[in-house]
């Protein structure tokens, strides 16, 4: 499903504390190009809710996943953690002569 690399940065990420916490100002711009950037970077990023919502926990973080072209692997209480996952690619002349 997951490549070993990405598996380890997830196992490491839930034992860590949250690399970017989303405060009183809400889901800025500013707080998705700082998720971006940290996926670019790390590929995976544990991501703390500091506010209120009215969204469900489950929803905001999938929100944000959809937002920063991540993907969702886990959420726990007001935490998750999103990974970037680069999808294989298909080679175009496959199956061509």
């Amino acid at each position: 499903m997951y490549s070993q690399e990405i598996k380890e940065l997830i196992k490491k990420a839930k034992a860590r504390t949250a690399d970017v916490r989303i405060g009183k100002n809400g889901l800025s711009e500013n707080v998705i190009n700082e998720i971006k950037r940290r996926l670019k970077e790390h590929k995976v990023v544990k991501v703390k809710i500091g506010i209120e919502t009215s969204e469900d926990r489950r929803e905001f973080a999938l929100k944000v996943a959809n937002l920063t072209g991540a993907k969702l692997i886990e959420v726990r209480g007001y935490t998750f953690i999103l990974a970037k996952i680069d999808e294989p690619r298909e080679d175009k002349n496959k199956g061509s002569l």
